[in-house]
């Protein structure tokens, strides 16, 4: 009976479905977000890269304060409703609204109007997304031990997530104005609101059915937030992982928001075409994960799919550019492992953890990544920008409206150093800094044992618990 107590929790693929829908509804917003924000705001209103830079900074000090208080909030909740689905379910007709408040900012107000409608806008929108995106990563580590099973989780939250940043980017290229005046936004208006409605539903269909573990919730006592910050800080692995995690984060902002300019003046390709050599290879790419790891485990299966991606993007760089959509396609590929393995990464910390401080707390972690990689974001955003006037980009606001597509060699330089150079180059380092990740091999082995032994005692205590009320 003991033996039985002790084996990880096993998922059905219908729960492991369900699980993953929720990851499309964040997904298609996200990648909206990601890839219009830079040219909506610069180059179809006009917004001076030095406003852009100045609500990326103001955004960046929002997110160091928003990411590691709701970590820490959701962890030590405590209702009927567990600590994670009521954040979840609740917040999103929140995250609905200021998403869809961003696209609508006054396109012939003056430039510190629209600066401010876009600061605005994007700290409220943060704010939802950053509640709703912490607590449903947090939703995967406690769902079961197993790697395997949790590597699956990840798989269904990938796919989804990949078909919803997929959308993210075909809607906007469909709906996007193609020549300058105020009446050609509302076609991109109104899409973004059917948006932002299907995404919240979607997001709340998960939150109907996941169901989280209570013992974690009614056995563990909080920590008090002095040794919860002390836990989380003192832990190399998280450091560590963190680091690496700051890479990737700065590659995907990069790459998402260059794909529009990579399609209209480098290769001059449709956007969904360009698209499609990306996210193919890169949906094959996430089930292939399964592979690399049973080979490499989870670490060793995310340092390989990461110097594929650097290879792919570094490539863009001196390859001609009718090869460039290959090279994506490689990078792409690469791509699959931050894409599904760095959750189940946190969750090998997590585990690590809660050997050490006796509490299961994954909201600290993802709260405390965020507030060290979300700057990525947010320089990202503003290095894009630099890069591009610094290159002599001309804008469609520049050119009456419409399109520049004789952009100068300097400024088709700039593009590919956005989309190639700079993220090429963040990938490689996040696998070299993955070398000193200690979580592997026969130390792995040993925290996982302990935890099925803690989660086997915990349960024990609920159901003890439990008998003693009814009775």
């Amino acid at each position: 009976m003991a033996n039985i107590k002790y084996q990880p929790v096993r998922l059905s693929l219908g729960y492991k479905t369900i699980y993953g829908i929720a990851s499309f509804g964040l997904s298609i917003i996200a990648g909206i977000y990601g890839a219009l924000l830079p040219i909506f705001y610069q180059d179809y209103l006009g917004l001076a890269a030095r406003w852009i830079a100045v609500a990326s900074i103001i955004y960046a000090v929002w997110n160091a304060i928003n990411d590691p208080l709701f970590g820490y909030i959701t962890d030590n909740t405590r209702s009927r409703w567990g600590r994670r689905i009521p954040y979840m379910r609740f917040t999103a007709p929140f995250l609905a609204l200021t998403f869809i408040l961003v696209w609508f900012a006054p396109s012939e107000a003056s430039q510190p109007a629209i600066f401010w409608w876009m600061l605005a806008t994007m700290i409220l929108y943060d704010t939802a997304y950053t509640i709703i995106g912490l607590v449903y990563s947090a939703l995967l580590p406690e769902i079961s031990e197993s790697d395997t099973e949790r590597n699956d989780l990840q798989i269904s939250a990938a796919l989804f997530g990949l078909t919803g940043t997929l959308f993210g980017f075909i809607i906007p290229d469909l709906f996007r104005p193609k020549t300058g005046g105020h009446l050609d936004f509302i076609p991109l208006q109104m899409a973004m609101i059917g948006v932002g409605i299907v995404a919240a539903l979607m997001i709340i269909a998960t939150s109907l059915k996941v169901k989280e573990r209570p013992e974690f919730t009614r056995v563990d006592k909080p920590l008090g937030i002095k040794e919860a910050l002390k836990y989380t800080i003192s832990s190399k692995s998280f450091l560590i992982l963190v680091a690496a995690n700051f890479m990737s984060i700065l590659m995907s902002s990069l790459i998402m928001g260059a794909i529009f300019y990579l399609a209209d003046y480098v290769v001059n390709m449709n956007t969904i075409v360009l698209l499609a050599f990306l996210f193919i290879p890169l949906i094959i790419g996430v089930p292939s994960t399964k592979l690399f790891t049973k080979r490499f485990g989870v670490v060793g299966a995310q340092q390989i799919m990461l110097l594929i991606a650097a290879v792919g993007l570094l490539a863009v760089m001196v390859i001609p550019t009718a090869w460039i959509p290959f090279s994506l396609a490689l990078a792409g590929f690469g791509l699959a492992g931050p894409q599904t393995l760095t959750n189940v990464l946190f969750a090998q910390v997590a585990d690590e953890d809660e050997v050490r401080s006796g509490v299961r707390r994954e909201g600290a972690f993802f709260g405390i990544n965020a507030l060290l990689t979300k700057p990525a974001q947010s320089a990202a955003l503003a290095l894009s920008p630099f890069i591009l006037e610094l290159t002599n980009f001309v804008t469609r606001e520049q050119n009456g409206g419409q399109i520049f597509t004789a952009q100068p060699e300097t400024a088709v330089f700039g593009i590919k150093v956005i989309a190639g150079l700079v993220p090429g180059t963040a990938m490689a380092l996040a696998a070299i800094i993955l070398i000193w990740y200690p979580l592997r091999g026969s130390y792995l082995e040993q925290i996982q044992i302990k935890i099925l032994k803690m989660h086997a005692k915990k349960h024990e205590q609920l159901e003890t618990r439990q008998s003693q009320t009814e009775s």
